[in-house]
């Protein structure tokens, strides 16, 4: 009798795995996808699917049906996610990888916990998942609703309607064209426009919004050594609706035994020892960066660094922030090629 029991585990425990593996579904494509910058979805499911925010997905067995159920159509508080953000295949492949991941014993802490003395915007957030993405003070959101000056109209059908409404904003969530969008379309019987109120209020009011400042690192390829470094800064705000940035100022932090051989762009102000970076820092400082405008900054070290090496910090003034830190600051790191 007890082996006829284990028995019928062990082949229950197959056919649940054989359905999370239809024909074709390719568990290294699911992980590539999972851990890329395509998805967000591990901030609230967790690294590797044990559980967080959202409910644990490793182990479990779940087929590609289960998967796209949840996505198009899914239970509590969770957005839907279209087709040209995760398709069918993207859905199967997950499955197949996650089935073939052992069950977490429990599940990860969340990504961004609740504070207990934040305001009610905030604890509405994250309780609701949208900090588990955005952030514990949406910093990115902020520019974003900042820089083109989104009412609370315009900001409930980014919620509800987002596949629709972000692409049509003309900021496509940092994203370059043809990315697929991160953010599903939330359900607005399970999420309410009192609740969604309370966050926009939070945000505009309580936090402020923010200049929409975007920094890029990159290697420059035209130089044959290897060792100059790209910096574009661009404030992505509409005209007459976005904030300028003032008082802006740049650091590159050196890696240890770099130097700096040559650097070029408006207001560099040399290398010094920088308390915060904990390293040397080259220094650029600028008036202000207005919406649409782009400024571009250069640096040429002695050698070459690793990706890993080389990362900076963008610092402005004014606006500032109507609660917390009165200096708004955003952190950049050297991007892979292409």
């Amino acid at each position: 009798m007890k082996k006829f029991v284990i028995g019928i585990l062990v082949a229950a425990s197959l056919v649940s795995r054989a359905a999370a593996q239809e024909q074709g579904a390719d568990a290294a494509s699911g992980k590539a996808l999972w851990d890329g910058s395509n998805t967000q979805c591990r901030s609230c499911h967790g690294s590797a699917g044990e559980g967080a925010f959202g409910p644990a997905l490793a182990g479990r067995g779940l087929s590609s049906a289960e998967f796209r159920q949840a996505a198009r159509k899914p239970w509590g508080i969770m957005p839907a996610f279209t087709q040209d953000q995760v398709s069918d295949a993207d859905l199967a492949n997950f499955a197949t990888y996650f089935a073939g991941l052992p069950k977490a014993a429990d599940a990860g802490p969340w990504r961004v916990p609740a504070p207990e003395d934040g305001r009610l915007g905030q604890k509405i957030a994250i309780s609701l998942g949208c900090a588990q993405c955005h952030g514990a003070t949406f910093d990115v959101a902020r520019g974003i609703l900042g820089g083109t000056a989104v009412g609370f109209g315009q900001f409930k059908d980014l919620v509800y309607n987002h596949t629709v409404a972000m692409p049509k904003l003309g900021i496509a969530e940092g994203n370059t064209p043809g990315q697929r969008l991160h953010m599903g379309n939330y359900n607005p019987l399970r999420i309410s426009e009192q609740q969604l109120k309370a966050i926009y209020d939070w945000t505009k009011n309580d936090l402020g919004f923010r200049p929409f400042l975007e920094a890029r690192l990159t290697a420059d390829k035209s130089d044959v050594a290897g060792a100059t470094y790209v910096l574009k800064v661009e404030n992505s705000g509409f005209k007459k609706k976005g904030p300028a940035a003032q008082d802006v100022t740049i650091h590159i932090a050196l890696p240890a035994g770099a130097t700096v051989m040559h650097a070029t762009g408006d207001g560099y102000k040399g290398v010094h020892p920088d308390a915060v970076a904990k390293a040397d820092v080259a220094e650029w400082k600028l008036a202000k960066i207005a919406p649409t405008d782009e400024q571009t900054f250069a640096v040429t070290l002695s050698s070459p660094v690793d990706k890993a090496g080389l990362k900076g910090s963008l610092s402005w003034a004014k606006p500032a922030p109507k609660t917390g830190a009165k200096l708004d600051t955003m952190n950049f790191a050297l991007r892979s090629p292409g």
